[in-house]
């Protein structure tokens, strides 16, 4: 079942229940995939649609984030959302996920003692594999660590 499909459904049950909160979000999670699906003119492939989940996901932690103190509603109503749309975003790798493939990716660049000049080179090729599946952020770290 497709992303579209899953939502669509979760929507249908907010309505039922009269979650409007959710089914606000759920809406707005909707609309952003059909309009990708729309502009790509085919249907999207799983790594897309994550990608659609991530974005939203991270546009509402900006939200959360520049809300100003004063403003609890915001913030209570970009937490909520948060939780709403991670339930439809893919689960992240763990750190220990992330460093197997980055020995994987050292070994497969016969890379033994890396360098921070070789740094550019090892993201080059890791970041494909772990693209949507783990924080870019985390990943730079593991990486990072490295060298010291």
């Amino acid at each position: 079942m497709s992303k579209i499909q899953e939502v669509r459904t979760a929507m249908t049950t907010a309505m039922k229940e009269k979650q409007t909160a959710r089914k606000d979000t759920l809406s707005i999670l909707l609309s952003a995939l059909q309009k990708a699906e729309k502009e790509k003119l085919e249907p999207l492939t799983e790594e897309e649609e994550n990608a659609i989940v991530q974005r939203e996901i991270k546009q509402t932690k900006e939200t959360l984030e520049s809300a100003p103190e004063s403003r609890a509603d915001i913030k209570e109503e970009a937490t909520f959302r948060i939780a709403v749309l991670t339930e439809f975003a893919p689960s992240m790798m763990s750190e220990e996920e992330i460093k197997a493939i980055i020995e994987g990716v050292l070994s497969e660049l016969d890379i033994t003692e890396p360098t921070p000049a070789q740094k550019g080179i090892i993201m080059k090729n890791l970041m494909p594999l772990v693209k949507g599946k783990a924080d870019g952020g985390l990943v730079n770290k593991l990486v990072g660590d490295l060298f010291n």
